[in-house]
């Protein structure tokens, strides 16, 4: 069928779905499943119902469902990707027909780094007051029907809620039901999807006049009542900020505040300047919904786009709080789930451009420190995958190293850990730095390395031991112990902890001998891995009856 598989290649794609007809008819269907997505949301912390604000992305670009939709990817060159997931709580996908059901290459790498994913359903124009009336203006039984589907809809494709967005005029008997909609809507997804999220977009009014508020007020407090959010217009000035505060009470942080990155009409700031923005919603400890940030993308051109990207996330960074991974095994490869090569231990398997978000890799923190320090992507070689992480950077005069942290973690340390790490110097003279992990833990007073007998390490800081061949049982997983290839350094470490809780991953970069001037240098990440070591001995489940369907050879 045309909607499942693309008329030109075959290829399974992702789709959407327009009108009520097409929703209400929906139900799973076997060629279905590569739309499924095939990634559990991980978990992180703080969690989402936390109550500290809240960044949620909105992603609308020329209409959805472009290269995106290739379920297994394309040849796309300069594709648009994703990956400051540390530092956002919420991705919704946009566009504007009937029912947007996330392409499942966003759900699978979201979800991969901890974040929920929502799609969007929209109603708009004359057509869009039509399917209002439809199921909106007569019993229950029909918006019940719509609310039912969309949840089953989110449990089928394994996202996690939507985005309500009503954008046009609705009858007395219409606007009547709506909240009675969202409350049921709400409820369907909450039991249907562990973590669902229904969020209403800021549009019509309680008498059911199309009027963007830009805030939350008396006209559409309903609403944001009767689900989990609100998601405002984008004109306001700070006055509509210190107003939506007060009503809004110990909820603030489920209202989501618009941030046109386009910067259409008249906003505070949007481009570069949406930090303006974002500090003065900060300011009044509410959430963001930040919308089109892919700006950084079609406005600033393809060629110099993780530059950019890089440039505009870093300018947001003060204001975004980040996340903490809190389970083991952390293993990645730094890849952005694109590249102009495909790698495989260090070596160039294939050139040429390629772009699956569901090849992403877990992402790290990219941290910037103005003239310092910068991390960024690396196309022109990887150990695996399309790319890997640089760091760049300077040793101060008089200091012997710089420690960079790569994640910030949270959850009680086992007993042993087993680190692994891929590295390549570059630069003229590589051989005058020494690269190694370093572990911090949380200050407690129980908090031990090595045996009982061991002193507690002066703030936190923990440095595990090199472990020049892999421990027996381990050989497998820990082959490359040290043996590098084309230029790649692999090390293994092991470390010993009792009663600790685990804080922040670093690379430490030291340089041989202390200088009075400051050294710059520049490495290459291909791979990082920190695995719990009795998990580790414990052979893998064996996979129980395997089927393969729907092969298609050409």
């Amino acid at each position: 069928p045309a909607r499942h598989f693309d008329t030109r290649t075959t290829e399974p794609i992702s789709f959407f779905l327009s009108g009520l007809e097409e929703l209400l008819a929906w139900q799973p269907d076997g060629n279905d499943d590569f739309n499924v997505s095939a990634v559990p949301l991980a978990k992180r912390q703080p969690p989402l119902h936390s109550k500290r604000p809240r960044t949620l992305v909105c992603h609308d670009m020329r209409g959805g469902y472009l290269e995106d939709r290739f379920i297994q990817g394309s040849a796309t060159r300069n594709p648009y990707v994703f990956y400051h997931w540390r530092y956002i709580d919420i991705f919704v996908y946009f566009s504007h027909h009937t029912v947007t059901i996330p392409p499942v290459c966003w759900t699978n790498a979201a979800h991969r780094n901890g974040v929920p994913v929502l799609g969007t359903f929209i109603t708009e124009w004359t057509d869009g007051q039509k399917l209002c009336e439809a199921f909106l203006a007569g019993g229950e039984e029909a918006y019940h029907a719509v609310s039912e589907q969309l949840a089953r809809i989110a449990q089928h494709y394994r996202f996690d809620g939507w985005l309500v967005n009503m954008e046009n005029t609705l009858s007395a008997a219409a606007v009547a039901n709506l909240p009675r909609f969202l409350r049921h809507l709400t409820a369907q997804v909450h039991s249907a999807v562990p973590g669902g999220l229904v969020i209403w977009y800021d549009s019509v009014l309680q008498n059911g006049t199309l009027r963007w508020q830009n805030e939350l007020n008396e006209e559409n407090r309903v609403f944001f009542n009767a689900c989990d959010g609100l998601f405002t217009n984008y004109n306001w000035k700070e006055e509509h900020l210190e107003r939506t505060r007060a009503l809004a009470g110990p909820r603030h942080t489920d209202v989501y505040v618009g941030i046109d990155v386009f910067a259409r009409g008249d906003v505070i700031g949007g481009g570069f300047d949406t930090d303006k923005s974002l500090r003065l919603i900060r300011q009044h400890g509410l959430s963001a919904a930040i919308f089109a940030p892919g700006w950084v993308y079609e406005h600033l051109g393809e060629e110099n786009f993780l530059h950019n990207e890089n440039k505009f996330w870093g300018s947001l960074a003060e204001y975004l709080p980040t996340h903490s991974i809190c389970t083991l095994p952390l293993a990645t490869s730094f890849s952005l789930g694109m590249g102009t090569s495909r790698f495989l231990a260090g070596k160039e398997e294939e050139a040429g451009s390629w772009y699956d978000l569901s090849a992403q890799d877990i992402q790290p923190l990219y941290p910037e420190r103005e003239g310092r320090l910068s991390t960024s992507c690396c196309l022109q070689d990887a150990w695996c995958g399309g790319s890997s992480l640089r760091v760049q950077g300077t040793i101060p005069p008089g200091e012997e190293r710089v420690a960079v942290c790569l994640f910030s973690l949270q959850m009680p340390a086992p007993p042993k850990l087993f680190l692994t790490l891929l590295y390549k110097l570059e630069g003229p003279h590589p051989d005058k730095f020494a690269v190694a992990l370093e572990l911090t833990t949380w200050d407690s007073g129980t908090c031990h390395e090595g045996n009982v007998t061991s002193l507690p390490e002066p703030n936190s800081r923990h440095h595990p031991r090199f472990l020049p061949a892999p421990p027996p049982g381990l050989a497998k997983l820990l082959a490359a112990c040290n043996r590098g290839s084309h230029g790649w350094t692999s090390r293994c470490y092991e470390l010993d902890l009792q009663d600790c809780s685990l804080r922040d991953l670093s690379l430490l970069v030291s340089r041989h001998q202390p200088s009075p001037q400051e050294t710059p240098f520049t490495c290459l990440l291909g791979e990082v891995r920190v695995l719990d070591a009795a998990s580790m001995a414990a052979s893998p489940a064996q996979v129980q009856s395997l089927m393969a369907s729907q092969l298609w050879w050409q």
